[in-house]
């Protein structure tokens, strides 16, 4: 969950101009990779809240993650959309950062366009976004660096809506710690089954390569499941 960004929110918002929820999940990663996340949390909390207006539209989510003794870290994303004409295109503001229980998440900044869309009852919604990234030197063993990031995001509502499959997929320009580039992939599908209008049961499974920071060994790809509920306001 460090990052998530459901555009099933953009569904309901289109009709209702504003939806929020919160999602309770547990991780199994460190019950896969012990030696690599041993310390990975456990449990993460995860509030989300998109509101649109007559401008364009507010996103955030917060990412509290806690683990067996600590609340291990909060970190969280706002973003600004400014609609562009009626073809579905705005401009994209984000911050990205956090503090963990060691100091702080390392800090960004990007600015870029999206293009939106959706088919005639919102049911499929989709989201392509390119953005310049700006990060920052945020602690120790980090540095300001430019980056580029492509995102897109995509939501399914099916089975008469008691089934959704949403989620995103990152790729940006990552640096090692020699200065070296280096492509970094992020991706979170998420499948819920919609008991009721506001609970819903499901699983996350986060893919990455380059993302995590492993000390361990040389493995860069992971893949971490969770379970987890939800409830919609």
């Amino acid at each position: 969950m460090k990052k998530f960004f459901s555009i099933a929110l953009l569904a309901v918002a289109a009709m209702s101009a504003s939806a929020q929820n919160v999602q309770l999940h547990y991780d199994f990663g460190r019950n896969f990779y012990s030696d690599e996340e041993a310390g990975r949390q456990k449990v993460t909390l995860t509030l989300e809240q998109f509101k649109a207006d007559q401008w364009g539209s507010w996103f955030y989510f917060v990412d509290i993650d806690f683990s067996r003794k600590f609340t291990e870290g909060a970190y969280g994303e706002i973003s600004r959309e400014f609609n562009i004409g009626k073809k579905g295109f705005a401009a994209h503001v984000e911050y990205d950062g956090g503090l963990n229980r060691f100091g702080s998440f390392q800090q960004a900044a990007l600015v870029g366009a999206a293009w939106n869309g959706h088919n005639a009852d919102f049911s499929k919604t989709y989201s392509v976004q390119l953005m310049y990234k700006r990060f920052f030197k945020s602690y120790d063993n980090t540095s300001a660096y430019n980056s580029v990031q492509l995102t897109g995001v995509w939501g399914l509502n099916f089975a008469n809506k008691k089934g959704t499959f949403s989620g995103f997929i990152d790729f940006w320009r990552g640096e090692k710690a020699d200065g070296h580039g280096q492509l970094v992939l992020l991706t979170e599908p998420q499948l819920w089954y919609n008991a009721t209008e506001h609970f819903s049961v499901g699983t996350e499974v986060e893919v990455s390569n380059n993302f995590i920071y492993n000390t361990y060994n040389d493995k860069k790809f992971f893949i971490n499941p969770t379970l987890a509920v939800k409830w919609n306001f």
